[in-house]
């Protein structure tokens, strides 16, 4: 692995966090999940965090930026001189732009704060006020959220941000393209500037983030876990790229589904309405699918990306809200049911697999209206394939390429139901009429 500092290309083997001076407590917690040596990313910048620096951090998706901050966060306010010891009101922030990706950085700073006497706080939209207030209330140590919901809590009194040292802007890019700029500025004023040590990560860091950072951070350090000219997309990743009738599509997507070691598979498609329905027909087919989209109450979503967790579904079908942050382990299937709006959505999509060195499959279905979307994303991206092949449910050569059993058919078993979907609208009975006289 090439790694990046300040313009300068190291390659090294990548440490244990007990070797970068890792507190125990977090060392052990962390083994107990199984994590014990650093990724790239981790590697370059823990010894910069935990010395109090302020970091540009990029890494492409899935290769470990939450570790990678929030482990000297935890470190750092649980024992460092230059933080002032916790008291119960909130010494670090940590703002994402999704609810997804909040509450799994949540959970990965629990785990990791197992052994230590830090409270860390999930907060986010889409969930009564009262837990989050009574948390607040207890006393909380780090705090985890979006930036709508944290501003809500703090113009109630009820989130204090005057003392937080440590601020974290997790997938910065994303946040400034979902228009989050004001509320990020506005939760950056209110965490005093001259105590502060802000770190800033992102898969992908355009112009506009890097112009954010120079306004509020001091001296940063930029740091990236592969060089420069790096490919963006993972090299694990098997990239299947074909153009396919719009009618055709979803019985392509079974016979894609029924593909030789396949196992936990995420499909994306760009609209709510076209998540609902794809979802709808694969569980008719007898898949076991659940679906995330933003006409769903956060509860139904938290349900959805459980299953597809515990194994109780294995097909999800999402829009781009699924797109950043969630750690989903085994992912061996992208599938793209519709081509992404730009190059970026495509590489953080197909992110999903080929992650930390295991091997993927991410299969672009190119709808004959959408070439031209397709042929702006392979030129950026370089991957020399403007006009894919044309191939049907019933293309042999769609069946090689992914490895699909010749008896592959239209359906798997019964008609099941989607996980997370609204349930069906209540029909009453039609009143009976007086009727003609």
């Amino acid at each position: 692995m090439i790694d990046t500092i300040g313009g300068v290309h190291v390659e090294s083997r990548n440490p244990s966090f007990a070797e970068l001076g890792v507190a125990a407590e977090i060392v052990d917690a962390l083994n107990e999940g199984g994590i014990e040596r650093t990724f790239a990313i981790q590697k370059l910048a823990l010894p910069l965090a935990l010395d109090g620096k302020d970091i540009i951090g990029q890494a492409r998706t899935g290769m470990g930026k939450t570790l990678a901050y929030g482990v000297p966060l935890l470190d750092r306010v649980f024992d460092s001189a230059d933080v002032t010891a916790p008291d119960g009101t909130p010494r670090a922030l940590v703002v994402a732009p999704t609810r997804e990706l909040a509450r799994q950085v949540g959970t990965d700073l629990e785990n990791a704060a197992r052994g230590l006497p830090l409270e860390v706080l999930c907060i986010y939209g889409g969930q009564d006020f009262a837990p989050q207030l009574e948390g607040l209330k207890k006393g909380v140590d780090v705090v985890v959220g979006t930036p709508g919901r944290l501003l809500d809590l703090n113009r109630r009194g009820a989130l204090d941000l005057g003392g937080v040292e440590i601020v974290v802007l997790d997938e910065a890019d994303e946040m400034l393209d979902l228009g989050f700029l004001p509320d990020v500025t506005k939760l950056l004023e209110l965490a005093p500037a001259e105590r502060r040590q802000t770190l800033l990560f992102s898969a992908t860091m355009p112009g506009s983030i890097l112009g954010l950072a120079r306004s509020v951070m001091t001296k940063p350090v930029h740091i990236r876990a592969e060089a420069p000219t790096e490919d963006q997309l993972h090299a694990s990743t098997k990239q299947v790229v074909f153009q396919s009738h719009k009618l055709d599509k979803k019985a392509v997507i079974a016979r894609i589904l029924q593909a030789e070691g396949r196992g936990k598979t995420i499909m994306f498609a760009r609209t709510k309405r076209s998540t609902a329905l794809a979802a709808e027909d694969l569980a008719e087919r007898g898949f076991a699918v659940a679906a995330v989209h933003g006409d769903l109450p956060q509860s139904a979503r938290e349900r959805s990306l459980a299953a597809l967790r515990d194994g109780s579904c294995d097909v999800l079908v999402a829009t781009d809200v699924a797109a950043r942050g969630l750690d989903i382990d085994d992912v061996t299937h992208v599938i793209n049911y519709e081509v992404p709006t730009d190059p970026q959505t495509y590489v953080h999509r197909i992110g999903r697999t080929g992650r930390a060195g295991k091997s993927g499959t991410a299969v672009t279905l190119v709808g004959y209206d959408e070439l031209h979307a397709w042929r702006v994303i392979d030129e950026e991206l370089g991957l020399g394939n403007p006009e894919p092949p044309r191939w049907f449910s019933n293309s042999p050569e769609l069946y090689e390429a992914l490895d699909i059993p010749e008896d592959a058919d239209d359906r798997v078993g019964p008609a099941r139901r989607v996980i997370g979907a609204k349930p069906p609208a209540r029909r009453d009975r039609p009143r009976r009429g007086r009727g003609r006289r």
